[in-house]
């Protein structure tokens, strides 16, 4: 076993997270022991985040105790390894606008009490800024399928970020336009996001993701 960085493991090849709910699964990983301790597989081709890292990225701005702000939470594969790596200290706030998916997402956030399921439309943070209202959040997670998709990051990162946090997100270049160059749509979501974020680094995630890229950045 081997740690390429912090809560992240690397497992017989394989990546993996300590499992903060023993003996539970959420989309039907393989569960690993090693020295009497459960770990979940983290499957590249299910989540985005472990895609970027099987295509060696250098940069993953999380830690135990981190507050996560995650956009486009989905049923909560990501997010359920998000929260094995932050922690019962740390927390992940999930928005989701799809009701239907919301509500198989809060199944997997009763089981873990660090996962706060919120039903919004990333696109108006403002609709959920309640909910976040006191918490200082150490990184700003976007995976959806909007046209505007640097837009939205920019507007959250405004209304949560302070200078020196921290963003990752899968840029999905097809949700944008089916027509323009694929290089061209990810200069122009790059150039938008230099709005607000220093580009700290980038990853096209074939062949585990077609056509998207994956890029961590620093609030300016």
């Amino acid at each position: 076993m081997k740690v390429i960085f912090p809560e992240i493991y690397l497992i017989d090849r394989k990546l993996a997270t300590l499992n903060s709910v023993p003996g539970t699964k959420v989309y039907g990983e393989q569960l690993i022991y090693v020295n009497n301790k459960e770990f979940r597989v983290w499957d590249p081709h299910r989540s985005k985040l472990a895609a970027a890292i099987k295509k060696n990225l250098k940069n993953v701005p999380l830690n135990k105790d981190f507050k996560v702000l995650y956009l486009g939470s989905a049923e909560g594969t990501t997010v359920s390894h998000v929260a094995d790596i932050v922690g019962d200290k740390g927390l992940v706030f999930g928005v989701e606008f799809s009701e239907r998916t919301m509500r198989k997402f809060i199944d997997i956030c009763e089981s873990r009490s660090n996962i706060i399921p919120i039903l919004a439309d990333a696109n108006k943070p403002e609709l959920y800024s309640e909910y976040l209202e006191g918490q200082k959040i150490d990184l700003l997670y976007q995976d959806i399928a909007q046209k505007n998709q640097a837009d939205i990051f920019n507007k959250n990162a405004q209304k949560f970020l302070k200078k020196g946090a921290f963003g990752m997100l899968a840029i999905k270049a097809r949700s944008i336009s089916q027509k323009k160059n694929i290089k061209e749509i990810f200069d122009a979501e790059i150039a938008e996001l230099e709005k607000e974020f220093k580009i700290i680094e980038s990853v096209p995630l074939a062949p585990f993701e077609k056509e998207h890229l994956f890029v961590v950045c620093e609030k300016k």
